[in-house]
């Protein structure tokens, strides 16, 4: 089987884990370990930790290294260095917030699986072309949410979507709703403040409620 196809399949695989993909920005390995290792225990396995930090690759290395049950992707990858710098520290998936030309064909040159973004049917059909049938639709909210996700259903039938941006446990049963969403990303079960007081008994009650959400 080509190798891409592989990828492919590992991806498909990683977005039926569970309904949300849970969007991480942290700057302590510590920090990262515990809420990745949270998460997971609350159904939620699969983990985006972004590249917004100095010290990300630092997070992605302990996560990888100390709570293998995580399936860890690093998201906010940029550029094909990054694209290097993420598998070295550990990730197994790779996650944009856009996607360049360059960038799309360094992603499926990459080692390992992506879900480049997109936020228009220009570019989603970009990268349908290449191969790519499992797309982050980013910014969702801003960029047309679910009304775009399902006018681009019947039309472009053989791809499927991860909104992600401005969703919430309000709109996310909508997301999830629509029949081309695999799996949706947000930061809400998340709180900033619970965060930062290390309470992981909140944020796990409300990491087990995105995990119970319905798939269309």
């Amino acid at each position: 089987m080509p190798r891409f196809q592989i990828k492919r399949e590992t991806l498909a695989g990683y977005a039926a884990l569970a309904p949300v993909i849970p969007v991480v920005t942290v700057d302590d390995p510590d920090q990262a370990v515990a809420l990745a290792r949270t998460l997971a225990e609350a159904g939620l396995p699969v983990v985006e930790i972004t590249l917004r930090t100095s010290s990300a690759l630092r997070c992605i290395e302990a996560v990888a290294r100390q709570v293998p049950e995580a399936v860890l992707a690093a998201g906010t990858v940029l550029r094909p260095k990054q694209i290097e710098d993420a598998t070295e520290a550990g990730a197994k998936l790779l996650v944009t917030p856009g996607t360049s030309p360059r960038m799309a064909e360094a992603l499926a040159e990459a080692a390992l699986p992506a879900m480049p973004a997109c936020a228009t049917v220009s570019e989603a059909l970009a990268l349908f072309e290449l191969g790519f049938d499992l797309l982050k639709f980013f910014p969702a909210g801003a960029a047309g949410g679910t009304a775009w996700l399902r006018s681009v259903s019947a039309p472009i039938p053989g791809l499927r979507f991860c909104p992600t941006g401005g969703l919430d446990a309000k709109s996310a049963p909508d997301y999830l709703a629509c029949p081309n969403v695999a799996c949706i990303g947000g930061s809400w079960m998340i709180p900033k403040d619970a965060l930062a007081a290390g309470d992981w008994a909140r944020i796990g009650a409300l990491a087990r409620e995105a995990a119970a959400l319905p798939r269309a």
